[in-house]
């Protein structure tokens, strides 16, 4: 994959963020952030380089390079934190002010015609056939009306991060989907199983907020 464009737009937009928070959750000053985040600019480099470049309608690109910035500062790191200090790392180095306008603005279109025709596109696309570090999803819409079941059979992240020899900090990847439903303010998600904890797929439901299930 080539860094112009896209991959060098996403460093841009949220590298201060994952630099500021070295400070914030590892206490290392401005000349170990400067040094941590110069190494991690190079190692995102060689990561989306050695990424094959992704199908045009392939929606998912953005995850996996939301993944190699990560793991590109989580390398950097001396000594690794807990699954649980880096979840919170990756949440607050990715909720940014204009992170959460995104979400806000998604928001308001889920569960629209548009969105539905999205999900359903995406199921058939089936990118990760083609691409090991793309995503196969299933879609199902609730019989009752109250939202949608995306199910991950073939997980991007999963693959990019074993690749990396980090596994084990998958799971805080995971944790942001409950972060951005939030900031989207339009559902409730919900998850029971994951990949990366060894579960059959992913399963994402997203409900409808406030819906009335007797009406």
């Amino acid at each position: 994959m080539k860094y112009i464009g896209m991959p060098q737009g996403m460093w841009l937009l949220f590298a201060g963020s994952f630099r500021k928070n070295l400070a914030s959750l590892f206490w290392f000053d401005k000349e170990e952030r400067k040094e941590m985040t110069k190494n991690a600019r190079k190692k995102y480099k060689e990561i989306v380089r050695f990424l094959p470049e992704f199908e045009k309608g392939d929606r998912f690109k953005v995850n996996i390079l939301s993944c190699a910035q990560f793991a590109s500062f989580y390398l950097q790191l001396p000594a690794k934190p807990s699954v649980e200090i880096a979840t919170e790392y990756y949440n607050k180095s990715m909720m940014t002010r204009t992170m959460k306008l995104f979400c806000r603005l998604s928001g308001k279109k889920k569960f629209t015609k548009s969105d539905i025709e999205g999900m359903k596109k995406t199921a058939n696309f089936r990118a990760a056939d083609r691409n090991p570090y793309s995503w196969n999803m299933d879609f199902e819409e609730f019989a009752d009306g109250s939202g949608y079941l995306a199910k991950f059979t073939k997980c991007g992240i999963c693959a990019l991060l074993k690749e990396l020899g980090i596994p084990e900090v998958t799971p805080a990847m995971c944790a942001l989907d409950y972060a951005m439903s939030e900031a989207g303010g339009a559902d409730v998600f919900t998850r029971e199983y994951t990949l990366a904890s060894g579960g059959p797929f992913c399963d994402c439901n997203y409900h409808k907020k406030d819906f009335d299930l007797n009406k």
